[in-house]
């Protein structure tokens, strides 16, 4: 059996001010969205991956692991879009079983309505609080642990 690594003082009080910044800003975020454009944060995520994409489609498993989403939360999420016509289903050509979510002529309207308030809120909220250098330094930050969490089992 192994000791335990306590978190040290200073690592204690950086961890719980990470969650606590990561909660709030999530919230702001997503009520803004909701406040200027009726879309959710999430909904906003899922447009987003779609709209990165050269076709504007993603089959299910794919949108899966690009947004690190549980598959009947995905699930769910993609039938409450679809009622609203912010995406669509299409029949995948190369498997008949499968299928594309597609962002569709509204979810685009929609993102496209919506990003210039986002981009604002993410830059007021996050990036004007930072001094120079921090968002290289972030990056670095994030990609370090990122690769670790790649790699986790």
């Amino acid at each position: 059996m192994t000791e335990t690594r306590w978190l040290a003082d200073d690592e204690q009080r950086a961890w719980r001010a990470y969650l606590r910044m990561q909660a709030r800003l999530t919230t702001e975020l997503n009520r803004q969205l909701q406040a200027t454009s009726q879309l959710s944060l999430a909904d906003y995520d899922v447009l987003v991956k779609l709209s990165d994409t050269p076709r504007d489609r993603l089959r299910p498993y794919e949108l899966q692991r690009e947004l690190d989403w549980e598959q009947s939360r995905l699930s769910h999420h993609l039938s409450r879009m679809q009622r609203r016509g912010l995406v669509r289903r299409e029949e995948c050509d190369d498997d008949g079983r499968g299928a594309y979510i597609v962002l569709s002529d509204a979810g685009r309207e929609a993102l496209t309505a919506a990003a210039p308030g986002h981009v604002g809120a993410v830059r007021k909220l996050f990036f004007d609080a930072l001094e120079p250098g921090d968002a290289e330094v972030l990056h670095r930050l994030t990609t370090q642990i990122l690769g670790r969490l790649d790699g986790a089992p």
